[in-house]
């Protein structure tokens, strides 16, 4: 006799090991102001999407967490990083930002960079965690 995965208890796994930094996610709403006394374009105005657990995962990173979880359970992907967050989160949207806000895996690497989400996240009919792809945005 087989026994399948429970999905809740891989998800609570993975919810405790990897998702143990804040992430928040941010989404443009309209263009930026320029400051007619300096000449200076400010921020591009953002509504908040979500900010809570979740994990910034490298290429390398993703090899990693195969190897805590003891099991492969990501694909390769054309983009170098992605975003984890508990399926409860919001959905991030195309062009939304992702920075991490503490980095509480003990490498704060990732604090003060920013990504771009690519595509909509990831979707499967059996789901463990959101995953979204991501591009770094290069600052100037």
């Amino acid at each position: 006799m087989t026994t399948g995965i429970d999905p809740d208890e891989v998800r609570r796994h993975l919810e405790s090991a990897l998702l143990v930094d804040t992430v928040r996610i941010t989404r443009p709403t309209g263009t930026a102001p320029l400051d007619p006394d300096t000449g200076l374009v400010g921020a591009v105005p953002v509504e908040a999407v979500y900010e809570g657990a979740g994990a910034v995962l490298s290429g390398h990173g993703q090899v990693t967490a195969e190897g805590i979880v003891g099991r492969q359970w990501l694909d390769d992907t054309v983009s170098w990083y992605r975003l984890l967050t508990p399926l409860g989160a919001a959905l991030p949207a195309r062009y939304d930002r992702v920075e991490v806000v503490a980095a509480h895996s003990g490498s704060p690497a990732t604090v003060g960079r920013i990504w771009q989400v690519l595509d909509p996240s990831e979707a499967s009919t059996v789901e463990l965690v959101r995953v979204t792809r991501l591009d770094e945005i290069t600052p100037p």
